[in-house]
């Protein structure tokens, strides 16, 4: 769960560095990433990693939302904002068996959290612990997964939903031999104690 693949962030990282009046070997060491990622990056020939996503954002000064923000607004000031297909960014796990799709907006970060989520046939999505009090709700579409959380472990059908805390390691793993999708949605703790004091 560590590559994001969005095909605006390079001409997005390319706009805040020039706005900045950054030269590539200057934003390179201010970010502690490559000249030639960064080169890479903005061309739209590599696909940085959150490791990288989050040293460039320190470097500029900005917060990470504004380079995963790929969607415009909608023409003349429209309350309903369409996000294409194109610009949903999407993380994918270093084997390439897991595909995330970020649907929530970059603003809720750390908030509330949903994803779209595909997993290869045996493939597994194995996640470290987030945050204290986090829970994770995770309804199956298609397919069938088990889901771990800490030492417990359950298989979750089409159509069940599971609920489970993430402030410990966890995992969702496909064990049949056929692609299974679900939805996720991350819960952080600040958000349920708002919650339960309305």
């Amino acid at each position: 769960m560590t590559e994001l693949s969005a095909p605006q962030i390079g001409p997005i990282l390319q706009r805040q560095r020039k706005a900045r009046g950054l030269t590539l070997q200057q934003l390179a060491a201010v970010s502690g990433v490559s000249k030639s990622m960064l080169s890479q990056i903005e061309r739209g020939e590599a696909n940085p990693t959150f490791a990288v996503l989050w040293s460039l954002t320190r470097g500029l000064q900005i917060e990470i939302s504004a380079l995963l923000q790929g969607s415009e607004s909608s023409p003349g000031g429209s309350a309903i904002e369409i996000v294409p297909p194109e610009h949903t960014p999407e993380i994918r796990s270093a084997d390439g068996s897991c595909q995330l799709r970020i649907l929530s907006p970059p603003s809720l970060a750390g908030t509330v959290e949903w994803y779209d989520v595909e997993i290869a046939g045996h493939g597994r999505l194995d996640s470290a612990a987030h945050a204290p009090g986090a829970v994770e709700h995770f309804t199956v579409l298609s397919g069938q997964f088990v889901i771990a959380s800490g030492s417990s472990r359950y298989p979750v059908k089409a159509g069940e939903t599971a609920r489970y805390p993430v402030d410990v390691p966890h995992s969702i793993c496909n064990e049949l031999d056929q692609p299974a999708r679900g939805l996720m949605v991350l819960l952080y703790q600040k958000v349920r104690q708002e919650r339960g004091s309305t």
